[in-house]
């Protein structure tokens, strides 16, 4: 048993999770190894704020981040934890000025970021979503694994291991930037113009995804990330977000239609009553839910599959 800590640190958000990582074959383990959550948190941060126009990394949002690696380090030292890996995502790969990023992480947490490629994002995001779904009938392969993140989304296709991965740049920050923002506001509620040239954004993806990975052959479409979880947090009405009840949950097309359509017609404020809803993601869920819908069409998944277990588990699998 090794007690281990993962931080994933994406475009939109930080996330941390402290959790005991049992290696295969160990008592109780089972054949696949057991990974016990300790800690579980995640903060909005916005790394990635104007990354997409300035191509550097703002100096509000460098300072956000490290807040929240302050308070990581806390939590990190308060289970000790023997050993510790920072994954970088696509905000800190695009910007000029990541080297101010990589001084001020080692700073705070004595550890250096690894700004990993796309590849590598997308299979820590498919160990730690499929790693447990290993041997349930109802779930047929090949998983077709996607993380909507904010810069960017990565699509593997695999059985047991990978067979295919690609990171395309469509994300729910870099959607709503590029496509819904004009004169420093998002539109509320954003005209149907705006919405059609998303869309064509996210279409143009998925033919590149689909030069290298074969999105169709997949039998269960795996869904990660914050789009999809409050996707299902909203199908579900639950009354807050509630990990347990999303983690697993299964949404059809249908539904994600409709709660797509909804978001993008909705005004701030009714996004922001929905008792669910992060405040940070209130501006960028609409686009995150679009890039979801989009894949599904494409596809032909009749549902998507939920996941809470995502790039940090993946994360948490290699450090062990």
């Amino acid at each position: 048993m090794t007690r281990v800590a993962a931080i994933d640190c994406g475009t939109n958000s930080i996330r941390l999770l402290v959790a005991d990582v049992a290696a295969p074959g160990a008592p109780g383990a089972g054949a696949a190894g057991a990974l016990t959550e300790l800690d579980r948190r995640m903060t909005i941060v916005r790394l990635g704020q104007g990354v997409d126009r300035t191509g550097r990394l703002a100096p509000e949002a460098l300072e956000r981040t490290f807040a929240a690696c302050r308070e990581y380090a806390e939590i990190i030292d308060k289970h000790g934890a023997e050993r510790l890996r920072f994954v970088a995502t696509s905000a800190s790969r695009d910007a000029e000025n990541r080297d101010d990023f990589v001084r001020g992480v080692v700073d705070v947490l004595g550890v250096e970021p690894e700004v990993i490629t796309g590849d590598q994002e997308a299979e820590f995001s498919f160990t730690g979503a499929t790693r447990e779904l290993a041997g349930r009938d109802d779930l047929a392969k090949p998983y077709l694994v996607v993380d909507i993140g904010g810069g960017s989304t990565e699509f593997v296709v695999g059985d047991d291991r990978v067979r295919a991965a690609r990171s395309v740049d469509v994300g729910c920050v870099r959607m709503t930037e590029r496509h819904l923002v004009h004169d420093g506001r998002v539109a509320d509620p954003p005209t149907e113009r705006q919405i059609a040239a998303m869309r064509a954004d996210i279409e143009a993806a998925l033919d590149l995804a689909e030069r290298t990975v074969p999105l169709r052959e997949a039998r269960t479409l795996v869904g990660l990330a914050g789009s999809v979880t409050t996707v299902s947090a909203i199908a579900q009405e639950l009354p807050a977000y509630d990990s347990a009840r999303i983690h697993h949950s299964r949404i059809s097309r249908d539904r994600v239609r409709e709660i797509t359509e909804w978001l993008l017609r909705s005004t701030h404020a009714e996004r922001a009553a929905v008792p669910s809803m992060h405040p940070g993601r209130v501006d960028v869920i609409g686009a995150g839910a679009l890039v979801l819908l989009t894949i599904m069409e494409r596809t032909g998944a009749e549902e998507v599959v939920v996941s809470e277990h995502d790039i940090l588990d993946g994360i948490a699998w290699s450090v062990a």
